[in-house]
This record gives C-alpha cells, sequence and structure tokens, in this order.
C-alpha cells in the first residue's frame, strides 16, 4: 500500500483560470477537503497587477512555462513562442483580460455534437452566476458574481474615429457582444477590477477564501503523475522543495492545467495514445488516442499603419509621464496605466454567407514594440496603429505530445497552422476587411501608409506568403482533451476521462470546439458548471 503524505477529497492540479474557480465553488462545501496544487508562485507582481503591463507579464521567465512549437511546417518553419503563466491564476494572470464568451451558436454546436448539457441555454446560467458586470444584472450578465467586468476606458484611445470608421464600412455599432449580438465593433470588456487592477481567476475566486481551513494551497509544486490504481485514479505525486509527496484525493482528482499541461500530465500518468506511451517506456493505464489531439487556437496576423499625428498611445510612453502615470495607478487606481489600450474589438465575417463572425480585429492606437523614450536621451519611436487580425475557427488541427518520460520537460507541441487551406482564405479575407476600415473617411487624418505587411501585397499569393512570413497565435489554446462521445474523445459530457473512474479534466483543453473570442471568460464558465457536477456526483 502507497504511503500517504497527506489525504483530501478531492485534488485539483492547476491554479490557473480554471482551477481557482474549482477551489472556491468546492471548499465552499465544508465538509470537502481540497487541495490545490500550483507549479508556480504569487501573482504579485506589478506587472501582472497593472493592466498596462500586460505585454511584460507575458514575456517574463519568471511568470511564464517559456513554451514554444515545433518548427512550423507551413509558416516557414518558424518556431512560435507560447506564453503560458506559472503562477496563481495561470494565464487569467498575463493574458490581454478580455472578456469575450463567443458565438452561442458555439456551444449549440458542441451540443449537437453529443455534448448534453453543453449548449448555450445550458451555459448561460454559468457565464452569468461567474460575473459581477459593470451593466448590472440582466438576462445575459450577472451583477454580482465573483469576476469585476468592466468597459475599457477609451476616452484617450482614438476610439470615436475608429468606431465612426466601423460605421461607414457597414459594421455594428455593438457594445455589448455577450447580449444580443456578437458581431460589430464595441470598445470590449475586461477583467479589471473598479480599482484599476487585473481581476485574474485567482484575484477573483481564490484570495477571497484562502482562509477556509478545508482548502490547502501549495505552490512551487510540480505534479508529476496522477497515481492510478486498479484502474481508478486515487491521488497524485508531486515534487515540492526538492521532496517527492504523494496525496490521496478520497474522491476525485481533477486536471485543471490547460491546454497543455493536462495532456502532458494524462500522459506522464499512463493515460493517451499507446504508442506513444510505450515509445516512451510508461505503461499503459488507459488508450485513449485523443489525448493531446485537437489542439485548436487562434491564428493571428499583424497590420500596422504608419500615424499622421503624434497622438498615439506612444505619447503617455514618455518617461516622465509615465512614471507619474504608475503612481497614479498604485495610488488611485486611475490613469492610462489602469485599462487596457485597445481602442476597439471589430467581429466580422470574411465571407457574408457564414451564420457567424469568424474574424476578429483587436485595434489598438500604438505599435506592438512601444517603449518608454524621452527627448534626446532618447527618441520616440515612429507613431503607429496596430491591428491584430485573428482568425476565429481555423479547421488546422495540431498535436501535443510528450517529449520524455520525465515530468520537468516541456512538451512537444505542433501547432500546425495553416496546414489547411480553407485558414488562408478566411485570413486574406480579414486583412483585406481591417484594411477596408482603416481606409475609411474617419480616420483619414489619423491613418497613413501601412508599413506591414506592405500595401503592395495585394495579390491572394502576396497576401499568403506574407501570412507564411508574419503568422502566429493568439494564446487561445484548446482542445487537447476534448469532450465527446466519439472515438478520439478524453472526456465524457460530465468532464469524466473515459475509462478512469475517479479523474476529471476542467480547463480549456475539453472545449471540443473553439469559441468565437478570448477563451477565458468560456474557461470560467466550463468550471463554475463542472463545480456543480462535481458536487452533485460526490
Amino acid at each position: 500500500m502507497a504511503h500517504w503524505d497527506q489525504e483530501v477529497d478531492f485534488i485539483v492540479v492547476g491554479a490557473g483560470t480554471a482551477g481557482c474557480v474549482l477551489a472556491n465553488r468546492l471548499s465552499a462545501d465544508p465538509g470537502c477537503q481540497v487541495m490545490l496544487l500550483e507549479a508556480g508562485g504569487g501573482d504579485s507582481h506589478p506587472a501582472v497587477r497593472m493592466p498596462v503591463g500586460f505585454m511584460r507579464a507575458l514575456q517574463r521567465p519568471d511568470l511564464t512555462w517559456g513554451l514554444q512549437t515545433e518548427p512550423e511546417p507551413h509558416l516557414q518553419g518558424r518556431v512560435l513562442p507560447v506564453p503560458r503563466g506559472r503562477l496563481l491564476g495561470g494565464s487569467s494572470s498575463i493574458n490581454g483580460m478580455f472578456h469575450i464568451r463567443g458565438d452561442r451558436r458555439d456551444f449549440d454546436d458542441w451540443a449537437a455534437a453529443g455534448c448534453t448539457g453543453w449548449s448555450y441555454d445550458d451555459v448561460l446560467p454559468y457565464f452569468v452566476k461567474s460575473e459581477s458586470n459593470w451593466r448590472g444584472a440582466g438576462p445575459f450578465h450577472g451583477g454580482a458574481g465573483p469576476l469585476q467586468v468592466n468597459p475599457i476606458d477609451t476616452r484617450h484611445l482614438l476610439a470615436e474615429p475608429l468606431r465612426e470608421a466601423a460605421r461607414e464600412a457597414g459594421h455594428r455599432l455593438n457594445d455589448d457582444y455577450d447580449g444580443e449580438h456578437h458581431d460589430g465593433i464595441a470598445r470590449g470588456d475586461v477583467a479589471i477590477d473598479r480599482n484599476g487592477r487585473r481581476h485574474s481567476s485567482s484575484r477573483a475566486y481564490l484570495h477571497p477564501v484562502l482562509s477556509r481551513p478545508n482548502l490547502q494551497l501549495w505552490t512551487r509544486a510540480l505534479s508529476e503523475r496522477v497515481l492510478i490504481e486498479d484502474g481508478r485514479a486515487v491521488g497524485v505525486q508531486l515534487r515540492r522543495g526538492g521532496r517527492v509527496l504523494r496525496v490521496r484525493a478520497r474522491r476525485e482528482v481533477l486536471l485543471s492545467g490547460g491546454a497543455y499541461g493536462s495532456p502532458q500530465l494524462l500522459m506522464l500518468s499512463g493515460v493517451g495514445p499507446a504508442d506513444e506511451l510505450q515509445r516512451l517506456g510508461i505503461p499503459v493505464q488507459r488508450a485513449l488516442a485523443g489525448v493531446g489531439g485537437n489542439l485548436i487556437e487562434h491564428p493571428r496576423m499583424p497590420l500596422q499603419f504608419r500615424a499622421l499625428q503624434p497622438l498615439t498611445f506612444l505619447r503617455q510612453l514618455r518617461f516622465d509621464r509615465a512614471v507619474l502615470s504608475v503612481l497614479r495607478w498604485a495610488f488611485t487606481g486611475g490613469g492610462p496605466f489602469a485599462t487596457q489600450i485597445c481602442n476597439g474589438t471589430l467581429l466580422l465575417k470574411s465571407d457574408p454567407a457564414l451564420d457567424r463572425p469568424d474574424i476578429q480585429l483587436l485595434c489598438n492606437p500604438v505599435r506592438l514594440d512601444a517603449r518608454l523614450w524621452f527627448p534626446v536621451l532618447r527618441p520616440a519611436q515612429e507613431h503607429s496603429f496596430y491591428i491584430t487580425v485573428c482568425q476565429l475557427y481555423a479547421k488546422s488541427r495540431g498535436r501535443v505530445t510528450l517529449r520524455s518520460a520525465d515530468p520537468a520537460d516541456k512538451p512537444r507541441i505542433a501547432m500546425n497552422l495553416f496546414s489547411h487551406e480553407d485558414d488562408f482564405r478566411s485570413m486574406r479575407e480579414g486583412l483585406r476587411a481591417a484594411r477596408r476600415l482603416y481606409a475609411q473617411p474617419a480616420l483619414a487624418s489619423l491613418v497613413g501608409a501601412e508599413t506591414l505587411p506592405g500595401a503592395a501585397l495585394q495579390s491572394d499569393a502576396e497576401l499568403d506568403e506574407a501570412i507564411r512570413a508574419l503568422g502566429g497565435i493568439t494564446h487561445h489554446p484548446v482542445g487537447t482533451c476534448a469532450m465527446g462521445v466519439g472515438a478520439d474523445a478524453v472526456v465524457d459530457p460530465r468532464l469524466r476521462v473515459h475509462g478512469v473512474p475517479g479523474l476529471r479534466v476542467v480547463d480549456a483543453s475539453v472545449m471540443p470546439g473553439i469559441v468565437g473570442g478570448n477563451t477565458n471568460a468560456a474557461t470560467l464558465m466550463i468550471a463554475e458548471k463542472a463545480a456543480d457536477m462535481i458536487l452533485a456526483d460526490a
């Protein structure tokens, strides 16, 4: 019989977006002993807390896993960085904070594919339950949930000319893309609290309940494998402080490691494609071919225009102004550094025949590589407008596999972006739609020549070559432990791993298809719904 260092009812592996929700909701029952395991550390770094610091947080090696893709065969063999949060809150502590659920038909598609209980009408109550929305309680939004959702403060971001340009281009003005309509341009909702701080899953769900006596949080704890006895998950082996420990779960082990971490841990535990496991000498506990497959992302493409006037957010990055803005944020929670700097989010169709928007434009009144500057000592860069053209429903699929049987080794991530020809077509049309938007009269006095990828590139072939050279990912991975009933499904509609009692996966990896928007909101919903199912089954 194994020696157990601890025994609890539920072990949650990963204190990211979903894991923090589970820790909160399960420990609300005082009869449930819950342990939350996190490989990273705390979430108090200023680059995490201050909204405008998220680009720095994405790049900090002490806050991320340091993942990258394998050479991408359809993107000139380039290796793409894959920033994922290694800290409390996971990627909700380093992401762009956008709060977009996706189109209602995304969830109806899940239900139609066999995921009973996951239609839009089924999941809407959990979206509502999760949020405290600036609009207040209503049919589409919650007013008393843990996560504070507020609008981007666009007063100094040149938002009105952009909105007028969108109207001129024939798009809907829509300030609630999670309401009646999903298309059109909005200033955008973000997970930022009323004090101007990032409101990650850890800040919304975990920190308020850490004093509960039935909840334990272990940070700097790397989970090495799920312990399976007689076919059932009974605990977790982990490494912490140089020691190998074993924790027993009297009820269930819940994996919330995300689209890369959860399939990696399943495979390390002997659950996954049998041939892959045998090749690495890992005993097969349960052969599940779908583990690590069906990796879906939102491909992106950059577009940049020269600004005709020095009015972009680069003005706020003059060193003395930036220092004052940081102080203002720290003491008052206000100012230009207390919000996102996107001045508009546009959801549109690349083809009028489509039933939902398949392109998202994230419009920014500043260049992506903007840096601090000061007159004479460090001159300012050229003022520019930067747009991310995001493809919402790519048909290409990738895979996550093990590099070795060592839990400390990073997994292999093969995105396989643009392996499907339709993805080139959709992205081309997204680029052209963005060009039309920035060519409207409302922006004529602000927007100059296209500098990236370059206005000279017009034909399909030229744009495809630009996509191969510049295309990347939006950091929205899903699908690698897909929910469903088919041969490649990993979990059932109650998120139980097929054939392994006592084991569930609860995170973005269970999405059978990607949603038409930033994926964090849908992951919160999944965890809220999962918590109810887990407690009901227990």
